[in-house]
């Protein structure tokens, strides 16, 4: 008899990864607003006026959970691109692919912005909520990988059926002020992340086995954005302006190539790691040679984070720059000393070297345009979260693949794994179901002090964490 054969390995620390970044994305938006310190908002829209100013930079936490979901967006490519093509797929159908994929997510970003309650109705009322609710009904026809062994035809007509519904919906429902459906009315986050989809796979899929080929497009990126934003009279600056479709497409959404990229190579790292890593014989012995340099690494890596956010959000730059390179020392001594052969420790080494370089490149790069900042975003912001992103996924893989806390850190790695309905189900579930229920009123007057004001994010955070996870144990999960 035909053994089973063995399903491939998964990456929880990504996954993980995911989860944090978009649940603190649904944390940061549910948070009320102009009460809290400025370090709790994007830090160029402060509070209380929340009025949008490019001339403060620093970074907050807030302007991290972005690139954190970019990073991990990349670091998944060696686990789906990555495995089609060892297993013989062609480079020309997994660009096709990938192009597919950046359209239903474009198909996806428009349809959410249209049927957001606020956009159906102002302020929202019952019609909108109840249209929210069937407008997030209608995306499981459109994405859900339905897990039923079904025909092929079935599985096309259950798509077909609900692309047709919601094209209805689009169409023919009445929006607040008199707005009618328009293509360029997207949700400019999913927007990015389609154009990712598209070309940075692309650009994983034909550089698979040439990594610096990979990193190589980076600068002709930076060239084209120099010259296109500084020069308007160049080739440069037209190339940075053309669009087929500007409700698809800019040239600017490429610049996010420089967080997804790096990714990229950190997960090819971590399925390497998967891959070749086998449990030692002796739990007890790894235990002991190991254990000390893993809570060491956790500690740094989570710091130098912390260090980070502090040191740029009060622009106390040469400190930061100063204890960062500290840190960074501090983790090279930690790796070098302890079982420098142990499988563990080569991944962790890996990362650390590779989250460091791009973190102290990124603050070399501050002073350039200003200082960082996430809007408009500078190249400081670009390496400076790609490095923090790479620490952050050391404290996931210290947390889920060493010490195998996965079970504590479920909801994450399970929000991770249902992204698509984990962004979306605060605004088109969780809230309408609340104010339905007549419970949103309580909510909102929460926003009398910072404290109470935290606790309304973290009751809908709580409850769109929930619903996700709901959705993955019984494996309903949206794919494009």
């Amino acid at each position: 008899m035909t053994p089973p054969p063995t399903p491939p390995p998964r990456a929880a620390s990504i996954d993980a990864l995911r989860g944090y970044a978009i649940l603190t994305m649904v944390l940061s938006s549910a948070i009320a607003f102009g009460i809290l310190p400025a370090w709790m908002y994007h830090a160029q829209t402060p509070p209380p006026g929340h009025a949008f100013d490019p001339s403060i930079y620093g970074i907050t936490w807030v302007d991290l959970v972005f690139p954190l979901f970019l990073f991990a967006m990349g670091a998944a490519f060696p686990f789906s691109a990555g495995r089609k093509i060892e297993n013989g797929a062609s480079p020309w159908t997994l660009t096709a692919g990938s192009l597919l994929r950046g359209g239903r997510l474009a198909f996806f970003a428009i349809f959410i912005q249209h049927m957001y309650p606020h956009v159906l109705s102002q302020p929202p009322d019952c019609r909108a909520w109840l249209l929210s609710l069937a407008a997030f009904a209608t995306l499981f026809p459109i994405f859900l990988r339905i897990p039923w062994k079904w025909p092929k035809w079935a599985h096309r007509t259950v798509e077909l059926t609900g692309y047709a519904i919601a094209i209805t919906l689009l169409l023919t429902v009445d929006y607040a002020g008199g707005r009618t459906f328009r293509l360029e009315f997207s949700n400019i986050i999913i927007l990015v992340l389609a154009n990712m989809a598209a070309f940075a796979s692309i650009a994983y899929i034909w550089t698979v086995r040439n990594r610096w080929a990979r990193l190589l497009t980076l600068p002709f990126i930076m060239a084209v954005i120099l010259g296109g934003t500084t020069n308007p009279d160049s080739w440069n600056a037209w190339l940075y302006n053309y669009t087929p479709a500007s409700w698809l497409y800019s040239f600017r959404f490429l610049k996010y190539l420089f967080i997804v990229l790096p990714g990229s190579i950190a997960g090819e790292y971590i399925r390497q790691w998967l891959q070749t890593h086998q449990p030692t014989a002796s739990p007890q012995r790894k235990q002991k040679r190991e254990q000390i340099t893993a809570v060491g690494l956790l500690l740094l890596s989570a710091g130098i984070i912390i260090c980070n956010l502090y040191g740029l959000f009060t622009r106390q730059l040469t400190l930061n720059l100063a204890v960062s390179t500290g840190i960074v020392a501090a983790g090279y001594l930690l790796l070098r000393q302890r079982q420098p052969t142990a499988a563990c420790t080569v991944l962790w080494r890996k990362l650390w070297t590779f989250g460091a370089c791009l973190l102290l490149l990124g603050l070399f790069f501050e002073a350039f345009e200003g200082g960082i900042r996430k809007d408009h975003s500078t190249f400081s912001y670009y390496f400076v979260t790609s490095g923090l992103a790479c620490m952050a996924l050391i404290v996931f893989s210290i947390l889920c693949d060493y010490f195998q806390c996965r079970r504590s850190l479920s909801f994450l790695v399970m929000s991770g794994q249902n992204p698509m309905i984990a962004y979306v189900s605060a605004s088109m579930v969780v809230v309408p179901l609340l104010n339905l229920a007549h419970l949103m009123p309580w909510l909102d007057s929460c926003g009398i002090n910072p404290w109470l004001g935290c606790l309304r994010g973290v009751v809908i955070t709580a409850l769109v964490t929930g619903l996700t996870m709901f959705f993955t144990r019984i494996k309903w999960f949206w794919r494009t």
